[in-house]
């Protein structure tokens, strides 16, 4: 990958998107990958999808150091350097630079350039971060799930961690309930027990008490474990049985948020009221509107 870079220090004032590659801010537009790039060929890479947000002290990181510590498990995995605290500055300064306060931050770390084999040794190893003000996923809507056929990547084949190429089972998954007039995927297991959507966690509301579905399969998401925090919410093993005699169900992820959902296949829900109060919850902590922030947020 190549690319103009700009000195940090002027970068911030640039009218044009940047983005921090390689230690250094540029033009967004500039950064080009080279056709022989492993992670092209074999998404031998590792990513993260976190959330800035402006509070009344400024824009902020939601849980920026698990985002970074999460992607560090994933680099050591491929046997990637990563350093996090590099990652954090990078993160801040990309911000800073795009002066957005609400937005969307992805770091990616890959393999470079190279020859076609399966080995990563010999590939430059590459770091970006870009950020954008645009919602990503769910945003809020009451979304429809249509069960999957496709299984989720298990555990013991593919480690649930944000590994590029392990995303393309969430891509499958989604057209295919697209295709059928879903909003968004939901997998299950071959036992009948509820994994995850392909971008979020799933949890469900039944007389008033909130469960948080826990399989092995499943990414460890972050939001996930913020709602458990806040809600002293059970994590068990639900069967897809279980999921549909609930009173709610909602997804939640760090792009989706808490997402109500409006239907699981032809299982109908009610108003969410619940769901919309701890959406309410949640956005009070992420803002730094509630005490029970817990230090969760990295000031930019």
């Amino acid at each position: 990958m190549s690319a103009t870079v700009t000195p940090i220090t002027e970068a911030a004032h640039a009218p044009r998107p940047q983005a921090w590659f390689d230690g250094a801010l540029c033009d967004i537009d500039a950064l080009q990958a080279g056709l022989t790039t492993h992670a092209m060929h074999y998404g031998s890479g590792v990513f993260e999808g976190i959330r800035a947000y402006a509070t009344a002290d400024g824009a902020a990181v939601f849980r920026l150091p698990e985002h970074m510590e999460r992607m560090r498990q994933g680099a050591a995995l491929l046997g990637m350097a990563f350093d996090p605290a590099v990652a954090t500055e990078a993160v801040l300064a990309t911000l800073r630079a795009n002066r957005h306060r609400d937005a969307y931050i992805r770091p990616l770390a890959w393999f470079g350039e190279g020859g076609f084999g399966l080995d990563v040794e010999g590939h430059t190893e590459h770091l970006m971060v870009a950020t954008t003000a645009t919602q990503v996923h769910l945003n809020g809507a009451r979304a429809r799930l249509g069960i999957s056929t496709w299984r989720r990547n298990p555990a013991d084949s593919l480690p649930p961690l944000k590994l590029c190429g392990a995303y393309i089972n969430s891509i499958l998954a989604k057209r295919e309930s697209k295709a059928r007039g879903f909003d968004e995927a939901l997998f299950t297991d071959a036992d009948g027990f509820v994994v995850e959507c392909t971008g979020a966690n799933v949890f469900l509301v039944k007389s008033g008490r909130v469960t948080s579905v826990t399989h092995r399969d499943a990414l460890p998401g972050i939001t996930r474990d913020t709602l458990i925090a806040l809600t002293g919410a059970e994590a068990r093993a639900v069967t897809i049985a279980e999921l549909r005699d609930a009173d709610e169900v909602f997804a939640c992820g760090t792009a989706a948020e808490v997402a109500p959902v409006h239907a699981v296949e032809d299982r109908r829900y009610g108003d969410n009221p619940v769901t919309r109060e701890l959406a309410a919850l949640y956005a009070r902590v992420v803002r730094g509107e509630s005490e029970t922030q817990r230090g969760w947020l990295t000031a930019v």
